[in-house]
């Protein structure tokens, strides 16, 4: 039997290498696949100078969807080096703390993020690429470069998650866990050169890289590249570009859906929309208003367990269990018992049924974190995956998302962990103890929620001028609901009980305020 040929992602480029009617088309500019492919060849030139091979040769990337994103990537797959997504929500010592732990060698930043790095002593020289000084680089003198040639299990990147620490891991990102789900998404869905895949998610998170980057050039299809997500803009840009697939993570079906209607919405190119974590209401009304497939699966960057959408599925559902996985209790190992619905709906075996995502065959797509074998003892123990992510099945098999049991939030399709926000809101003196968790979102994912005792009456005005001063304080980690508390429920051993906290949400007898713009209001 002949093993399958597994590609690498410098496979894929070089397989778009001769394209001078497909690339990327980027606000004005067009971009052929054959003008890419040399364009980073003579970037991976540079980085042959720039990077010490005694070192991991390891870069970092501070950017918007632009470009020079694409060029680096490809730079990184044709030269053996590895890419490191920096968070551009990330702030302060928080970023050049992910930047330290990845080892990168030199930062690539642009000229609207370069602000992020100003005043941080990162030790490592950062290169602005809207800068002369980038021009001067790749416009030296160089012999041409000769690609080196990668395996499928080199490392290509490194994505930033969060786990239950709350401090970002760095995800391993080998060239296989890239063009994996690329190839298998670009022959399900039939991509061609004919195709247009949009890219409006982050490049620096996996969902972009291994649902539309990697899909695109799998297809040998175009990209229409958007600096950042518009609803706003969204279809004008699937009319102007021709865009016939396109990906997400997170809220943006309902930030789309929440554009006025139009008569002609469904007058589109659009043929699938692929994501996951779109709410169920959501993705049906998608694919009703715009006349477009929405395929919503489930999946980590981890990449321990997976997901697929299952036709039919039940509101709700992520799908079928597929097969080697199961739903494990954490403390005893055991498997957990199918859910069980009243009349409402309303599963009432909740604690004995939900349990947590375990890979039972090992692995799966998890190649480990970087530098962080305390992390990787985590996920993976006894030869099995242990994904973090809590669920229930129903008697059929069908999955239900039920939690994180690991002390992070998903905002907007974003992993955010706990601790790095408590730890922040600690500095505000009118607080004894601080508690931050997850509350689920009307639509889909997390809001975060903080538990406080505070040490005087709380001020609500003085402590949102508190947090517009915390400059390592990303958007999204701004709390949205705060519960003030006498005390906090705790286990025996004095834990928080944040899955209680959780749970009542803003359903208690505490004062609880609700974020307004900037400032909080009473509920």
């Amino acid at each position: 039997m002949t093993a399958t040929l597994v590609r690498t992602v410098s496979d894929l480029l070089l397989g778009v290498a001769d394209a001078d009617t497909q690339g990327l088309y980027f606000e004005d500019r067009f971009l052929s696949w054959s003008e890419h492919v040399r364009a980073s060849l003579r970037r991976a030139a540079v980085l042959e100078d720039l990077l010490d091979d005694t070192r991991p040769r390891h870069f970092g990337v501070l950017m918007d969807n632009v470009p020079e994103f694409s060029l680096l990537a490809g730079a990184a797959a044709l030269s053996g080096a590895v890419l490191v997504g920096l968070n551009t929500t990330r702030r302060g010592d928080a970023l050049a703390r992910d930047v330290a732990l990845a080892d990168c060698q030199v930062v690539f930043t642009e000229s609207g993020r370069s602000d992020l790095l100003d005043d941080l002593d990162l030790g490592v020289p950062v290169v602005d690429v809207d800068s002369p000084a980038w021009s001067t680089l790749l416009a030296e003198p160089r012999a041409e470069f000769t690609p080196r040639v990668a395996a499928a299990d080199d490392l290509f990147m490194l994505i930033f998650t969060s786990g239950t620490s709350g401090d970002p891991k760095a995800v391993r990102c080998t060239h296989a866990k890239i063009t994996g789900p690329g190839v298998m998404l670009a022959e399900r869905f039939g991509l061609s050169p004919d195709d247009v895949v949009y890219m409006s998610m982050p490049m620096f998170h996996s969902n972009a890289m291994m649902a539309a980057w990697s899909v695109a050039l799998a297809g040998h299809s175009s990209i229409a590249l958007r600096r950042k997500f518009s609803a706003s803009n969204f279809l004008s840009d699937v009319r102007k570009f021709g865009v016939t697939y396109a990906n997400y993570v997170g809220k943006p079906l309902s930030y789309v859906l929440a554009t006025p209607d139009l008569p002609d919405d469904a007058d589109n190119t659009l043929r699938v929309m692929y994501g996951n974590e779109g709410s169920a209401p959501a993705v049906a009304a998608f694919s009703r208003r715009f006349g477009t497939a929405v395929v919503d699966g489930f999946g980590s960057t981890e990449g321990g367990v997976a997901i697929s959408a299952t036709p039919g599925a039940p509101a709700g559902s992520l799908g079928n269990l597929p097969e080697g996985i199961a739903i494990l209790d954490p403390a005893t190992g055991n498997a957990c018992p199918p859910a069980e619905f009243n009349s409402s709906g309303r599963v009432v075996n909740a604690e004995a049924a939900t349990g947590e995502l375990v890979n039972l065959a090992g692995s799966g797509a998890f190649a480990g974190y970087y530098n962080n074998p305390e992390a990787d003892a985590e996920r993976i123990r006894d030869g099995r995956y242990w994904s973090g992510d809590l669920a229930y099945r129903d008697a059929a098999g069908f999955v239900y998302f039920a939690g994180r049991s690991s002390g992070w939030l998903r905002v907007d399709g974003e992993n955010i962990g706990a601790a790095p926000i408590e730890r922040i809101l600690l500095r505000y003196d009118g607080f004894a103890q601080v508690s931050v968790y997850a509350v689920s979102d009307p639509e889909v994912g997390d809001r975060v929620m903080v538990a406080v005792v505070p040490t005087r009456d709380f001020d609500p005005v003085a402590f949102a001028e508190f947090l517009d001063t915390q400059s390592d304080l990303g958007p999204k980690q701004r709390p949205s609901l705060i519960r003030v508390c006498a005390e906090f429920p705790r286990t025996a051993t004095f834990k928080v009980l944040t899955r209680v906290l959780s749970a009542e949400a803003a359903n208690c007898a505490d004062p609880v305020w609700v974020r307004e713009g900037s400032g909080y209001s009473p509920m």
